[in-house]
Formats: structure tokens, sequence, C-alpha cells
């Protein structure tokens, strides 16, 4: 899954949120010598960016599509009476947000290691993925499509972008915002290309065609994946200040964030499956993960921009929670038809998706140390993905056995819709009760 500067903040819509500041540009002049290539420009500089973006597009792009996969397994008699289904997805994506916080550290400290950590976790996704392909239970899936993947994707991912923040340092806003269309753009087609794969091949086949895939498509690019800096052989830890912990808006965004991450993965989740119980197709099914994605993207890029105005962050933090809340209830749960389903993808894409948007100023609001700033954001992506991970278990207590056509979320999926909205409100009622403590104090 964004930078700790105001213009930084561009992320993918399940990603996890990957702007964080792992390279301090004001390190170079101890380092700094003819040798080096000149930042936000050249051509190394956007052969490491285009190579960013391919793995992007297809490593995190892979995941994001988990949603058709999820409606497939739930037709195969050996997973069809399974309830957490969805954990695999979840645990898969969750993971990157979770380990953030200490791969971030891990890499300020030792970053002589960071090219042979993408050679540790590229095949380790390579191989999940194979693995997988033999699984008969779901236990040997969460394994290893879900854990596997997941680890494997943090160790290689975050080296990646600390090499990007090293080539981009004034146009890094400009730099994330293609990473973050890469996997926007994978995920408007990805979800077509395995549904067709699932429909003839099956799981086994399709899930080693895309190990292949993935191996041809990205592994002769690991070359260019090399850093501006000469590898350090200092390993003096980043010192952050942690005072920020003693602020009551710190408190108040984790409550906000956290809230939301709980929320905001159901839709993506259950939309194909969802379509395929009001009697659409698995590629209408498809239609709607591709629209909710592109709707995403956009909503990330609106958010982001209106964050770097006048605009209060706050305001933007309420306005993104409240609609993607009432899209939920007021959408979703009387969805029975493509149309207004395909509604609902646009709407709530654009908003439940901005919210990550603004990290970044939510960080700045609450320390101005840029030495605390990149703590503050990778705590929200743990934070996230602690929601992201518990996603699965409890989608597989909210889902009903009954599906009744004409009723609230189908009957089947009436708890689900309602902790989505559920959660997204609570998102923004946190934020808007502070501001209402704040006032009430100010009277007293």
């Amino acid at each position: 899954m964004d930078s700790t500067t105001s213009n930084e903040h561009r992320s993918s819509p399940y990603s996890p949120s990957h702007e964080i500041e792992l390279f301090d540009p004001t390190d170079e002049a101890e380092i700094a010598g003819p040798q080096l290539e000149p930042t936000d420009r050249g051509f190394a500089a956007w052969r490491l960016l285009c190579t960013a973006f391919v793995f992007e597009a297809l490593l995190w792009g892979f995941p994001l599509s988990f949603g058709v996969f999820q409606n497939y397994y739930s037709t195969l008699p050996e997973f069809s009476n399974s309830r957490y289904i969805s954990v695999v997805g979840t645990v898969a994506s969750g993971i990157s947000y979770l380990g953030a916080p200490f791969t971030a550290h891990f890499i300020k400290r030792f970053q002589r290691f960071q090219r042979q950590m993408i050679w540790i976790g590229w095949p380790i996704c390579i191989i999940s993925l194979i693995c997988g392909s033999f699984a008969s239970s779901l236990t040997t899936l969460i394994l290893t499509q879900g854990v596997t993947y997941g680890v494997g994707f943090l160790i290689f991912y975050y080296p990646i972008l600390n090499m990007v923040n090293e080539y981009w340092v004034s146009r890094r806003g400009m730099a994330y915002g293609l990473l973050c269309s890469a996997s926007g753009m994978s995920g408007a087609v990805m979800p077509f290309i395995t549904e067709k794969l699932l429909n003839t091949y099956g799981y086994r086949t399709t899930l080693r065609a895309v190990a292949i895939a993935l191996f041809v498509l990205t592994g002769p690019l690991i070359p260019f994946l090399k850093g501006r800096l000469p590898a350090s052989r200092h390993t003096a830890p980043a010192h952050a200040n942690w005072s920020f912990l003693k602020t009551p808006l710190f408190w108040v965004y984790t409550v906000s964030n956290m809230a939301q991450g709980l929320g905001y993965f159901f839709p993506s989740l259950y939309l194909p499956s969802y379509a395929t119980s009001t009697g659409l197709s698995s590629i209408e099914g498809a239609v709607l993960l591709a629209l909710m994605s592109i709707s995403q993207v956009l909503g990330q890029l609106s958010f982001g921009y209106l964050s770097d105005k006048n605009l209060s962050v706050n305001f933007l933090l309420v306005c993104s929670s409240s609609m993607a809340a009432i899209a939920s209830l007021a959408i979703w749960g009387l969805a029975y038809s493509l149309t207004s389903l395909i509604a609902f993808a646009l709407v709530y894409g654009f908003f439940g998706a901005g919210y990550t948007a603004m990290w970044a100023r939510m960080s700045t609001s609450i320390s101005t140390d840029p030495t605390a700033a990149p703590m503050i954001f990778s705590l929200f992506c743990f934070g996230k993905g602690l929601g992201n991970v518990l996603t699965g278990p409890l989608s597989g207590d909210l889902i009903s056995p009954l599906v009744v056509l004409g009723s609230y979320g189908l009957r089947k999926y009436m708890a689900v819709v309602v902790f989505t909205g559920g959660c997204m409100a609570l998102s923004g009622l946190s934020i808007c009760s502070w501001h209402i403590v704040k006032q009430m104090r100010r009277l007293m």
C-alpha cells in the first residue's frame, strides 16, 4: 500500500498507501558526489519509475482482483461450505499494511540490503501462487495465496519505494501519482483476465498461469531496480519524535482511520458475489470491480488535490466517510440491478478511496516535526491493515446463507452492508465529535 509532504499522498485503492518517507533528502549532503544521478529527471530516474510502475500494476494488481476469485471459490464443492474464503484476499493485502512500520524502519537502518530484499520477496510471491495451485483446502489457500504472497510483497515492495524516494524528491507527488495509476489500470483490466481464466481453466491452471506471467513480465526488470544512493555502511537507527502519541488529535485520527479500514474492504470482496446473487453474470461482476477501481483512482487524485488547497482536511475526511456511508446504506443495500450496482461502485469507490489520499495531511496536522511524520504515516498504514485483516473473519460471521431477492442487501449481505455503512459513519462521527468537544471546551 505515501510521502510525508502535503502533495505526496496518492495511493492505490487497496495498496498500503505506499508513500512512506524512508529516505531523507537531507542525508544526501553526506554522500553526494559526481557519480550520483540527478533527481527528478534523467534516464535513470524514469527507468526506475517505469519499472516500479510495472511491479505495482502486476504484483499489487493481482490481489486487488481477489473479488473474482472469491466469487469463483464459493462455487467449488471443496470451498463452498466455508464462510471464510475472503480471508485469503484480506490477508494478502493486509500484511502489506500491517508490516509497513517495521519494514520502513528496517530499510532505514539497513539500506544496503534493499536489493537483496527484492530478490527474496519477489520469488516468494511467485512460489506462493504455484503452491496455492495445489491447494485442496481453504487453510492451504490462506497460507499460500494469502499469507505467503502478502509476506513476499511486503519484503520486496518497500525497498522499491525507497529507491523511488531517492530519485524523485521535488516531483515525488507526480511520481506516486503515476504509481497509483498503475494499480488503477490493472484493477480495471485484471478482473476480466482472471474471470476468463477461472471459468475456462479452473483455479489451479489460473494460479500457475498468473505465476508464470508475473515471472516473465517482471523478472527481467529486476536488474533495473537500483537505488540512486550508494548503500550506506552505517546502521544508525532513524530517530523519531514520539511525542505525537500525547496529542489527542492523533488518537482521534487513529479511531477514525481504523473504523474506515474495518469497513472499507467489504464491497471490493463481495460485489461480484452480490451481483451473481441478483442474477447477473460473473463477467458483470468483474465489470463492477473494474469500475470501482477506476473510480477509486479518481477519488484519490481528487481528494489529494483538494487537501493541498485551503480546504480543511477534517472537512474532507468527514465528507469522504459520510458519503461512503450513504452509498453503502442507501444504494448498495437497495441495489437489485446492474445499474444500481454501478452507481454504488462509482460513488463508494470515489469517496471511500479518497480517505487515504489525506493521510499525509493528517500526519502534518498532528505534528510538524519531519522525523515524526513517517512514523505517524506508517501507524496509519498499520491501523488500516488491522481492519483489512479482520475483514475476512468478520465477513464469515456477517454473511447469511439465504438469498431473498427484493430484501435489503438481498438478506444474505444485509449485515455486511450495514456493517460497512456503520464503520464509515463511525469514521466521520469520530472527527465530528472531536470538533464538538473542542467547541464545548471553549464555551465552558
